[in-house]
């Protein structure tokens, strides 16, 4: 993945540095969390705390873009997701895009929805319509989860931004409000829908990140995000935490159902391509 002179985006807020808070201890109990809930959660309000705890740390933009490669790389990706969806929204959704912000932390930070914690991995907070990402995320993608790569890392980002499109569309509401007359199983498999749905428009941004002018793709750019949509399925994960497979329990998909949807969504470059809910087959 080749920058063009990219811009950066002006709604990155970096916490990083700015003191403790409440923690996941380590140990087992943490690498359970990481594994179940290590990636693009729904709703984190299920698994973060309810409220904001005592000692997090309070946040606050640090007043200038992140010095950091890493930092200016999420900015970045950030930008190209804003100028790709302030372009495809509006023809796709008939209504403009509302670009969201993204938090970048370390350890823990407050949200909207309670204590945000890096052991749960990336996330959105449909509240304050933020992302959140922890980059030391980035270094478990790679060693611990195997899925190494600048596209793969862009990947994460593309798929918050596309739970934020959820959220712009209603299409969140709907399913958490489906959701409260559910049986657990039930709700899990709409949980599966919406995801699958987020790593489809993941897939349209990666359509159209070249089309912008800003972004060249590599050799092997699209094998890293296949490669990082693959890591992070359902089975793999339980697999890899538990020892053992529970479908029933599945709330993002299987790492070939993730595959296919973000294929579909990259290699079409159409958001009606990723209606997951009237799928037959996921």
């Amino acid at each position: 993945m080749r920058w063009i002179g990219g811009r950066r985006s002006g709604n990155l807020e970096d916490r990083r540095g700015m003191g403790g808070g409440a923690v996941v201890g380590g140990g087992i109990g943490a690498v359970v969390i990481a594994l179940v809930a290590m990636f693009l959660g729904v709703d984190p309000g299920t698994v973060l705390q309810t409220g904001p705890a005592e000692g997090a740390p309070g946040g606050g933009p640090s007043g200038a873009p992140p010095a950091d490669s890493l930092g200016e790389f999420v900015d970045r990706v950030l930008a190209n997701t804003e100028d790709v969806w302030n372009a495809v929204l509006p023809q796709a959704a008939g209504q403009p895009y509302e670009e969201p912000r993204l938090v970048l932390f370390s350890g823990a930070t407050r949200t909207a929805c309670g204590l945000g914690q890096s052991a749960m991995g990336p996330f959105y907070c449909p509240p304050d319509r933020s992302v959140y990402i922890d980059l030391s995320f980035y270094r478990d993608l790679r060693t611990r989860l195997g899925a190494p790569g600048d596209f793969a890392q862009a990947y994460v980002i593309a798929h918050e931004v596309g739970h934020h499109i959820q959220n712009l569309l209603g299409i969140s509401g709907q399913v958490q409000a489906a959701q409260q007359s559910m049986g657990r199983t039930e709700a899990n498999e709409l949980s599966v829908r919406l995801e699958l749905q987020a790593d489809c428009l993941a897939g349209v941004w990666g359509y159209h990140a070249p089309r912008t002018g800003q972004v060249v793709l590599e050799d092997g750019d699209v094998e890293e995000a296949l490669g990082a949509a693959s890591a992070i399925g359902d089975d793999r994960l339980q697999q890899q935490g538990q020892g053992r497979v529970v479908p029933e329990s599945f709330t993002h998909g299987t790492s070939e159902q993730r595959v296919r949807w973000f294929r579909r969504g990259f290699e079409s470059g159409d958001v009606r391509a990723c209606d997951t809910f009237d799928a037959a087959r996921l």
